[in-house]
């Protein structure tokens, strides 16, 4: 059985499309269904902050939920399809292909070849790309606000809008939900030597916020167009969240998930800045959708 590299659509604002199913197999419960091209987003197994699209994958005799959305890896030589977690292999490498996997839970009639109806849940889809480029703007005027006054010294990581990168250096985790995304940062040790004054960010936390809230306003009056740029079709290969913000340089950030199509899909974007503890707070972005 040959199986290719699933051509992915999430990126297009596609969410409804025709599909080959080029693998099935058994899960618990169900079946997991590979197609060669998929407008669904899988939920990453190494960075899963953007959780899996939900739908429903269609034959000619019935509809089924797809009730969860995977990362796989096909390996030619042993014909097995590893799934999440258990993928043994990076991306690129030979003899394997990165797919996606389509898990449904009920009893669902198909076979390898058939053509199949796959429709993404749109509202979904929209409201996660709405918190997911939104945590985005958030950490861009983070980043911008601490490195105004809160930075001692110089930095070598900066960010896609030349300033010094806390985001990258003290996040943890991060978490999309709908219209929602939450960053954990630790303000370590490491941190402070590098030059952030970690004890004053603590202290003026109410400050730094407005600050970010204004911030995230004025990027948002832009209505700059967002764009995903694709280096290739597949589900490994390089994407790329880009919006001018009318900075010096465009905002060009490595992301694997949906989006919104323009600041203007956002009405609205409020940032609360969260102490855990001294050496750990939250970034909780909410966001309000454009009335219909």
């Amino acid at each position: 059985m040959t199986v290719s590299a699933t051509h992915i659509r999430f990126c297009h604002q596609i969410w409804q499309l025709d599909a080959s199913v080029q693998w099935i197999q058994p899960c618990e419960g169900g079946l997991d269904i590979v197609t060669d091209i998929s407008p669904f987003h899988p939920v990453s197994h190494i960075w899963p902050d953007h959780p899996a699209d939900k739908g429903v994958i269609c034959t000619e005799a019935q509809s089924v939920a797809v009730v969860d959305c995977l990362v796989g890896a096909f390996e030619h030589q042993s014909q097995q399809l590893w799934i999440g977690e258990n993928i043994p292999v990076k991306r690129d490498t030979p003899g394997w292909e990165f797919v996606v996997v389509h898990r449904v839970l009920d009893n669902c009639i198909v076979k390898f070849g058939d053509i199949v109806k796959l429709s993404v849940d749109e509202n979904y889809q929209r409201a996660l790309s709405r918190g997911h480029s939104a945590g985005h703007l958030a950490y861009l005027a983070l980043n911008k606000v601490l490195d105004i006054a809160y930075w001692r010294k110089d930095a070598e990581r900066k960010d896609t809008l030349g300033h010094r990168d806390f985001n990258s250096y003290a996040q943890q985790t991060s978490t999309v939900t709908t219209d929602q995304c939450v960053d954990c940062y630790r303000l370590g040790k490491t941190l402070r030597k590098r030059g952030l004054n970690s004890a004053e960010v603590i202290e003026q936390l109410s400050s730094i916020e407005n600050s970010v809230n204004q911030q995230l306003k004025d990027w948002l009056a832009l209505d700059s167009k967002v764009t995903m740029r694709c280096e290739g079709p597949s589900l490994t290969d390089s994407r790329y969240w880009q919006c001018d913000l009318h900075e010096p340089q465009l905002a060009v950030i490595p992301c694997g998930g949906t989006h919104i199509e323009s600041l203007a899909d956002i009405a609205e974007c409020q940032v609360r800045l969260v102490k855990v503890d001294e050496q750990n707070l939250e970034m909780h972005t909410h966001v309000i959708a454009p009335s219909q």
